[in-house]
C-alpha cells in the first residue's frame, strides 16, 4: 500500500516543461544567494567512498549503504549516505580559512528510506560546510547562520515569483527558534512529528535545536549521529507547508564536534569502535579545523517554492505500483 497521497482538489502547478524550466530556476538561483550569504565556493565531491575510511554518514545507525567491490583499487566501496564527515576533511585538504566554506551537490542512494510524499530513495542537495573559530561555536552564530539560509531561500522564491507569474508562494523569512525540549514542554501529550507540525503551523518558518539528545520523556525528538553535529549545537529548518498541510523540513544543520563533544557524544551513542577509524583519530587528536555545516534538499525545495504535493513530480526516482497509480488516476506525471 503507497505511504503517499495527493491532497483534495489538488492540481499541479506547472506544465510538464514548465515544471523542469522553474527546477532550472530553483537549483541556479539558490546556490548562488546561498554562497554569498555564508561565503561559500563550490567543490567537486565524491558518488562513493572507501568503506573503511569512516567518511560515510551512518545517519540513524540503521541504513544500509549501497556497497560494491572495486577489485582493480582492492576495495570496496560505499555511496554516499551524506557528506558529513567528508566535507570537514576536504575543508583541511583545500587549506580553507576561518570564515570561508565550500557547497557542492551530494547525490546519493538510500536504499532503506519509506518512500513517501517528501522521501524517495534518491537524495539530491546542496551539502555545504564552512571553517569557524571557537569564538563561533555559539548558539548565536548558529542562528545568525540560519537566518542567512532562510534570507538565502526568500530570496530565491521571490525571484522564482517573478519569472513565473503563475506561482505565488509567500515565505516568512522571520524564523522562530525553539529546542527538542521547549518543544517537548509545550506539547507533552503529541508525538515529535506532532509538535513538529504544531509549532510550524502558528509560527510559519521554525528551527528546531538539539536534536540528537534524550529529552525528559526519555525519548529522542529524532536521531543524529554522534559523529558531526554538536547535539547542543545543531537543528533543522522547517516550513509549514500548505499544500501538503504540515511541516516540511529543508535543511538539517549544525555546528561540528569537536574533540571534546565527539570524546562524549560517541560514548553516550555507545560507538566507541570508531575511535579507531581515521576520520575520528584525527578529530579525536583536533587535526581538524572547527566548522560547521548542513545539507539543504534540492527537491525538497523545488517543492517548497513551486507548491508540488509529491517529491516525484520534480524528481526522477522509483516508485511502488501503487503510487504510480495513484498519481496517475489524480493526473501528477511522476518523472
Amino acid at each position: 500500500m503507497s505511504k503517499s497521497y495527493i491532497p483534495q482538489n489538488y492540481h499541479t502547478p506547472l506544465s510538464v516543461y514548465e515544471m523542469q524550466r522553474a527546477i532550472e530556476f530553483i537549483k541556479s538561483n539558490f546556490q548562488v544567494n546561498l554562497s554569498n550569504a555564508l561565503n561559500l565556493r563550490r567543490v567537486s565531491a565524491p558518488l562513493f567512498v572507501d568503506e573503511n575510511s569512516g567518511l560515510n554518514d551512518n545517519l540513524n545507525g540503521v541504513e544500509r549503504p549501497v556497497s560494491f567491490d572495486i577489485p582493480d583499487v582492492g576495495t570496496n566501496a560505499q555511496v554516499v549516505q551524506s557528506l558529513a564527515k567528508w566535507k570537514r576533511l576536504a575543508l583541511k585538504r583545500y587549506e580553507f580559512n576561518v570564515g570561508k566554506g565550500l557547497f557542492t551537490d551530494m547525490n546519493a542512494i538510500r536504499r532503506d528510506e519509506e518512500v513517501d510524499n517528501l522521501h524517495s530513495i534518491y537524495v539530491d542537495q546542496w551539502d555545504w560546510e564552512k571553517v569557524i573559530s571557537a569564538d563561533d561555536r555559539s548558539v548565536e552564530y548558529l542562528k545568525r547562520t540560519v537566518r542567512d539560509i532562510v534570507g538565502a531561500i526568500s530570496e530565491t522564491s521571490d525571484a522564482l515569483n517573478i519569472a513565473f507569474p503563475s506561482l505565488r508562494t509567500k515565505l516568512s523569512r522571520d524564523v522562530f527558534f525553539i529546542t527538542t525540549q521547549e518543544l517537548e514542554d509545550l506539547y507533552p501529550s503529541l508525538t515529535p512529528k506532532q509538535r513538529e507540525d504544531a509549532i510550524c503551523r502558528e509560527k510559519g518558518v521554525v528551527f528546531i535545536m538539539q536534536i540528537g539528545k534524550v529529552l525528559k520523556s526519555g525519548i529522542k525528538h529524532d536521531g543524529r549521529a554522534p559523529d558531526y553535529d554538536d547535539w547542543d549545537l545543531n537543528g533543522d529548518i522547517l516550513y509549514w507547508n500548505d499544500v501538503l498541510g504540515h511541516a516540511f523540513e529543508v535543511s538539517s544543520m549544525g555546528i561540528r564536534v569537536d574533540p571534546e563533544s565527539l570524546d562524549a557524544q560517541l560514548t553516550l551513542a555507545g560507538c566507541d569502535d570508531r575511535r579507531t577509524l581515521p576520520f575520528h583519530k584525527m578529530l579525536l587528536a583536533g587535526e581538524l579545523p572547527l566548522t560547521m555545516g548542513g545539507g539543504i534538499g534540492q527537491s525538497r525545495l523545488c517543492m517548497l517554492l513551486i507548491g508540488t504535493a509529491h517529491i516525484g513530480e520534480v524528481q526522477a526516482s522509483l516508485w511502488d505500483a501503487d503510487t504510480r497509480k495513484m498519481c496517475e488516476e489524480a493526473d501528477v506525471l511522476l518523472l
